[in-house]
Order: structure tokens, then sequence, then C-alpha cells
């Protein structure tokens, strides 16, 4: 997404490279069984709230680990609600 903020001009290069390197101290957990939902739940989950599969993928996330799900994406955020889960943003 940096990448394509930079083409589009949205915002420098320097800008994106700090935004990486803040990012790379964070302690990011990748979640393993995110996979093993990929063609089930969260499929389903894409087609029941029209989503894409990479946002029903973070959708399916918080829902199977009682999360609450962070977006300002507005299909996203009305799908959280939807599932009656807490969302952030909006």
């Amino acid at each position: 997404m940096l990448r394509n903020a930079v083409r589009r001009k949205r915002c420098g290069v320097g800008y994106a490279t700090r935004s990486l390197m803040r990012l790379d101290r964070l302690p990011i957990l990748v979640d393993a069984e995110t996979d093993t939902h990929a063609w089930g739940r969260t499929r389903q989950l894409s087609i029941e709230y029209d989503l894409t599969l990479y946002d029903a993928a973070y959708l399916e996330l918080a829902v199977r680990r009682s999360l609450p799900l962070a977006s300002h994406d507005a299909a996203l955020v009305e799908a959280g609600q939807k599932a009656r889960i807490e969302v952030l943003g909006g």
C-alpha cells in the first residue's frame, strides 16, 4: 500500500521508509490458522457481507479470536457491526 501511495504521490519515499521502520518495531504476530479458514469461513464471510477475501480475512480473525476490528473501511466496519463484534474506527 505504501508503494502505491508513493507512486500516486500521496506521500514521499522518506515517509514510507520511516513508516516501515516503525512497523518493524511492533510485535506483529502471524495467525497460523488464517490460511486454514481461507476457503471455508473466510469465503463465506466474503459472500455474506460482500467483502473482498482480504477484508473477510480480517473479519474472520476478529470473530474467531473475539477481538475488536479496527478499520476505516466502510464496508468492513458495517460487516463487523453486523457480525456483532466491537469495531474501532469507522
